[in-house]
Formats: C-alpha cells, structure tokens, sequence
C-alpha cells in the first residue's frame, strides 16, 4: 500500500492541473514538486507535509498537514492573491480520489502572503489538514 502523504500529493497534483482557471492564471500547469531550474512564474510547489498517527485499535488513520507555495514575480500581490484563492477553491473540502485510502477531510488552515525582499517576488502560503483513513479490504 501506498503512503497516504504520496498519495494525497498525488491528488491535489492532479485536482490542480485539472483546474483550467488556474491553469489560465498561472500561464499553464505549473505546479511541481520541487520548481525546476528558470521555470516561468507564476507556479506552485509542494512544501512541508507532517504526517501524524490517529490509528485507533479497530482503524488506521492519519492526519496530514501540508503546504502549498505561490511564487509570483509580479509588483503586487493580486497575482498571489489570486492565484492563492482559485487553489483553496479547489481543494476546499474536495473529495479526492486516493488508492488503498479514503479522504475524511480536507480544509484550510492558514493562508499568508508577503513580500521577499531576498528574492525579489511575492510568496504565498496555504497549509492545509487533511484527515485519511485506510480502505478497509
């Protein structure tokens, strides 16, 4: 069986390519796991993702919180913003396809966008908690 962080990541990939308005934001389906070298932005990359236990004596079941990064190049955070808010739409309390495990939930838990002064760009933040729990065979 599959890890459910793998396969959580592997559903969002999907739920987020899926998406043609933010696909159309961000020029194309530019979400990665790690960006590659001189990708165009706008783009979104996978960050942290802690997995905790909530295996009880009769289920198995995680929780995860992950987080997805927005990069924006832009003068303004509208972009971010923008971008940032068609992803939370599409991942608010969606029912995603998971194999060998079964999506609970899945909601928001906190959303920031700020300025780098370092790199010279605006950095948007969503982490979000998912609660799985193993198919039952």
């Amino acid at each position: 069986m599959t890890a459910p962080a793998a396969e959580l990541q592997k559903a969002i990939f999907a739920s987020l390519s899926g998406d043609p308005a933010l696909v159309a934001a961000m020029g194309g389906a530019r979400i990665f796991d790690l960006a590659p070298a001189n990708v165009a932005f706008p783009y979104i990359t996978f960050g942290r993702t802690s997995v905790y236990d909530w295996s009880t004596g009769t289920e198995s079941g995680t929780e995860q919180l992950f987080t997805l990064h927005i990069w924006s190049k832009t003068k303004g955070k509208k972009e971010t913003l923008d971008i940032m808010e068609l992803a939370r739409a599409r991942l608010a309390d969606a029912s995603l396809p998971l194999d060998g495990h079964h999506l609970v939930s899945l909601r928001l838990e906190f959303a920031e966008a700020r300025h780098d002064d370092d790199l010279s760009l605006h950095h948007g933040l969503l982490r979000f908690r998912a609660v799985t729990e193993a198919e039952a065979f």
